[in-house]
């Protein structure tokens, strides 16, 4: 599962909903407006969609009074996400009253599954688009505005948007999300990405390397490979006699593109990565000593219930393999609290597992049933909400402790620095992250440095989530 993101609507008119373009955005006529939720994935498709727009002669905007289309790329990992689309498709709907020609769209996950309802139950849209059909929306504004429901939903076996140039939205000009993949072949029976993002396939690895070294040309330092699981990232080249290209082949391509150009990766199955992939990261210093590694639950028999192919042992082997191999790496992970049947041995076999891979950061979440999973065909969400939420306390609990033990052992440590932001702190200060994905604040002082450009800094402190440090000669 890639890692969940959600932005509110103070944080998008902040810049995710606004595309800077090299021409003036005042020249367009018509104006889109767009919210994305959910995973990395889905900010980089709602980065598709802006460039399909552009080319059909609409301009970003990141207000909504100024838009002629408004969209919502959606998630449906989370119950809780799915009600946040909902409630702001209710304020959508009042600025509809107000100005009746305002198109209101669904992308993404919950297209499929919940079309109907917003199109004609509840009538809260006018388009519905699903993750591969992005490049028919041209004709759905089209079907829309002659009074139409638009709607296109259909899976592809084929399309990964190989040759659309994405306009970054949310952009600091210095990191960027490039997909290399796109659906997933892993039949977890809790989550519902198979039948929303349909099968996978690996995008053209001559495409992958031409945005990346686009990127690194015009400014930004890191870009960050996407899939629902890279390490599956298998592409035969058309030419005759060409090796395949495995992930651990395509990480080192992007790598060798220039060696101030930072690689991070996102998301890898337990199951999928190898060594190959682990020796790659080791012998390039731009290649960041990071992995999401999510293990979901740490009991062999709840692992076999979620279809995660794996058992307790395994994956802990898989991690004294990673650290034996890169000393330094940094690990995240996901959990799930309360799935079918779970027991307190269970659960406290998810702690343990947790103390031995000694996370720096982990997304936890009580289970959600969500509608069409073979989890919900199969078995019954059968664990109290108390209970799930009591188990999920300690999950957070025990994480908290480990990251704070972590950040506190990088007191005295020097690391490089890739600076991304002036810190929301203070305009004196620089934000930035180090190999480890770990957002160390620094004051500017006077080196006159700037965005996109390395700093050595030593670490002073820690606030718990964040590293403080002061720029080394």
């Amino acid at each position: 599962m890639l890692e969940l993101q959600e932005k509110t609507i103070d944080e998008t008119r902040q810049g995710s909903a606004y595309a800077p373009f090299a021409e003036d955005p005042n020249q367009y006529t018509k104006k889109f407006y767009i919210e994305s939720y959910g995973c990395q994935m889905n900010f980089n498709d709602s980065e598709i969609v802006a460039s399909i727009l552009h080319n059909e002669g609409f301009g970003a905007t990141r207000y909504l009074e100024e838009a002629s289309l408004i969209l919502l790329n959606t998630c449906s990992i989370r119950e809780k996400a799915e009600q946040t689309v909902r409630n702001r498709l209710q304020i959508f709907r009042s600025l509809k009253k107000e100005n009746p020609g305002l198109l209101i769209g669904v992308l993404g996950c919950m297209a499929e599954r919940l079309k109907a309802k917003f199109l004609e139950e509840e009538r809260l849209v006018d388009i519905v688009i699903g993750p591969d059909a992005y490049r028919t929306l041209p004709a759905l504004i089209t079907e829309a505005e002659g009074g139409q429901k638009a709607v296109n939903v259909l899976l592809s076996r084929e399309e990964t948007y190989a040759d659309i140039s994405p306009v970054r939205l949310d952009s600091n000009g210095v990191s960027a999300f490039v997909s290399i993949m796109r659906g997933c072949n892993n039949m977890c029976t809790f989550c519902v990405v198979p039948f929303t993002r349909g099968r996978e396939r690996s995008r053209d690895a001559a495409s992958v390397l031409a945005e990346c070294r686009d990127l690194f040309d015009k400014g930004y330092r890191e870009v960050t490979l996407l899939g629902q699981n890279v390490d599956s990232y298998y592409f035969i080249p058309k030419e005759e006699d060409a090796q395949v290209i495995t992930f651990a082949k395509l990480l080192e391509m992007v790598a060798q593109i220039d060696p101030k150009l930072r690689v991070r990766f996102s998301t890898s199955h337990p199951k999928d990565i190898t060594d190959e992939v682990i020796y790659t990261m080791a012998r390039y210093d731009n290649i960041c000593k990071y992995i999401h590694l999510p293990v979901q639950s740490g009991s062999t028999r709840v692992l076999q219930l979620m279809n995660r192919t794996y058992t307790r042992e395994w994956y802990m082997k898989k991690v004294d393999r990673i650290r034996e191999i890169i000393p330094d790496i940094a690990l995240s992970s996901d959990v799930i609290t309360g799935f079918c049947t779970e027991t307190e041995e269970d659960h406290r076999d998810t702690l343990m597992i947790m103390e031995h891979a000694n996370y720096d950061l982990s997304y936890m979440f009580a289970y959600s049933e969500r509608p069409g999973t073979l989890a919900q065909r199969r078995y019954a969400d059968d664990i109290p909400e108390d209970v799930k939420k009591r188990r999920l306390t300690e999950v957070i609990e025990l994480q908290n402790k480990m990251t704070r033990a972590n950040y506190n052992a990088d007191i005295g440590k020097v690391f490089e620095v890739l600076i991304e932001s002036t810190s929301k702190r203070s305009e004196e200060q620089w934000s930035g992250r180090n190999s480890q994905n770990k957002v160390i604040v620094f004051d500017k002082g006077h080196y006159g440095l700037n965005k996109g450009e390395y700093v050595k800094v030593k670490v002073t402190g820690t606030t718990g989530a964040t590293l403080l440090g002061e720029i080394t000669a």
